[in-house]
């Protein structure tokens, strides 16, 4: 009785709250007339004056347009990414690479909860022998450079784009779990293990109880309290690695290099001019990034070790760029989203361009409810086809095959030529490139991801943004490492 009369309370002042307040927004429903917030006509929630708060360790990434691409001369003749002008959405990146120390903090919390399932924990962890070289002596590197607490804020290496993107859904889980603690909702958890641990869309779908402190007041006049929803904003979107064109956008940094919508100077490197070394009175001389300059020069000579750093430096070395961003040149490389194709440029959507779209869905049970979640405490989703994904089965079935509308019927070639029967869309680089295992004859594939930046091993050639190479997703390398991002929602610049 005293919770009722607790949650009761709760419920009028908010009620009250919520009602009485106009500025940013209306208070009654420009369609119907009805009040919103008000438990007597129903109890509809409408929250305003909403502004996304910034994730832990994220920076805002104001978007805009940008010319996407190449600005160093095509040495390799490979012709893969040809200057176009592009617009990217507002977004969040990390200020830093991922380090070692948050990478162990990710692998001693899968090897607490994942009690059951060691093989999660097998997955995670890096390959520390990407180190090894047959004609160097790397070994202390293999043993002591993910570990040992005076590489803590070195960046990690030797991790796939496959453990990448695991990481990114693990801190998204941690971050969320760690905002309704804050906002006393549930109570930390230290026991959760194997498929009780926190997943932010099963907690949304109903499929995570947890240890409640409080649920929300609800303005339904039929229930006393609910869960947190969507709707409220309390939340955050997922982390996840950034796409190609968000991470070219950010790397250059163009908002300290234009003036009234005016670039006055492209930038080859995530600073202006052509030098890789500072131009400014009191560092004159000294290397911007992390690179190699010359054959058999990492660091130059000692007692002016010049970069200072003969493998990774700590990722907060150095200067950041206009957005604050640190080492987006040199360092360590950084896996992207994007699989790769060398005539990207030529396919992608001018906003927001990203390829490796995968349509998914939640899976259901036989009447229509979401499937309960798997042995890991995730949600079930099935692979859907683009024509699903983006509604294209409602459009008309006439025969409309030369404006190329998507129907299959339209995409049906009549006849007992090659491609007879064969859908547009199963064309092309699925059946172009062989996708039997152990066949090498091309490495491009739906399983190769490109990954940016230009690191310590290499020249300064591939610490211009718009420089692009690619890697099979389950591959890892000494140099090349990441950092997150996530999407911004609403207002582009948080006003």
């Amino acid at each position: 009785m005293k919770f009722k009369l607790s949650a009761i309370a709760l419920l009028v002042i908010l009620a009250f709250i919520l009602s009485s307040c106009g500025g940013g927004g209306k208070s009654a429903s420009s369609t119907t007339g009805w009040k919103y917030n008000d438990p007597d006509n129903g109890g509809f929630e409408v929250k305003y004056g909403y502004e996304q708060e910034t994730g832990p360790g994220l920076v805002l990434i104001e978007g805009g347009t940008f010319t996407m691409g190449r600005v160093e001369q095509d040495v390799l003749y490979d012709w893969n990414n040809i200057p176009r002008r592009v617009t990217v959405s507002s977004f969040y990146m990390d200020e830093t690479e991922i380090r070692n120390v948050d990478y162990r903090e990710y692998m001693h919390w899968i090897h607490r909860v994942f009690i059951d399932y060691p093989e999660v924990y097998r997955n995670s962890v890096p390959d520390t022998l990407v180190w090894r070289r047959p004609m160097a002596y790397n070994e202390p590197y293999v043993q002591f450079y993910f570990r040992h607490p005076s590489y803590n804020e070195y960046p990690i290496v030797g991790v796939n784009w496959l453990q990448a993107t695991d990481y990114c859904s693990w801190r998204t889980d941690r971050v969320n779990e760690g905002i309704l603690i804050r906002e006393g909702i549930l109570n930390p958890d230290p026991n959760q293990v194997n498929e009780e641990n926190f997943n932010t869309e099963a907690y949304l779908a109903g499929q995570y109880e947890g240890l409640v402190r409080e649920n929300l007041p609800d303005l339904d006049p039929n229930k006393d309290t609910r869960r947190v929803k969507l709707e409220d904003g309390i939340l955050l979107p997922r982390y996840r690695l950034p796409t190609e064109a968000e991470w070219e956008y950010a790397a250059l940094a163009l908002i300290g290099n234009t003036f009234e919508e005016r670039v006055y100077e492209r930038r080859i490197y995530p600073w202006d001019g052509h030098n890789v070394r500072m131009d400014s009175k009191k560092n004159r001389g000294q290397m911007r990034a992390n690179f190699i300059r010359g054959r058999g020069d990492l660091m130059g000579l000692a007692g002016d070790l010049n970069d200072n750093a003969s493998v990774p430096a700590p990722v907060e070395s150095y200067w950041p760029n206009d957005y604050g961003l640190y080492c987006m040149a040199g360092n360590v490389n950084e896996w992207v989203q994007d699989i790769y194709r060398p005539l990207s440029f030529e396919d992608v959507d001018e906003f927001n361009p990203f390829r490796g779209n995968v349509f998914r869905k939640l899976a259901t049970d036989e009447e229509g409810n979401i499937a309960e979640k798997d042995s890991l405490g995730r949600l079930r989703y099935v692979e859907i086809s683009v024509d699903e994904a983006i509604n294209r089965w409602n459009y008309k079935k006439a025969d409309y095959r030369n404006y190329r509308d998507g129907d299959y019927e339209s995409s049906i070639v009549e006849g007992g030529d090659w491609n007879s029967g064969i859908r547009d869309q199963e064309r092309g680089s699925g059946r172009m490139y062989s996708r039997e295992v152990g066949d090498e004859s091309s490495l491009i594939s739906d399983h190769t991801r490109v990954y940016k930046g230009g690191s310590w091993r290499d020249r300064a050639y591939w610490m211009t943004p718009g420089a692009r190479r690619y890697l099979d997703e389950s591959s890892s390398r000494d140099d090349l490492g990441f950092r997150c991002a996530m999407i911004r929602v609403g207002s582009p610049g948080g006003n």
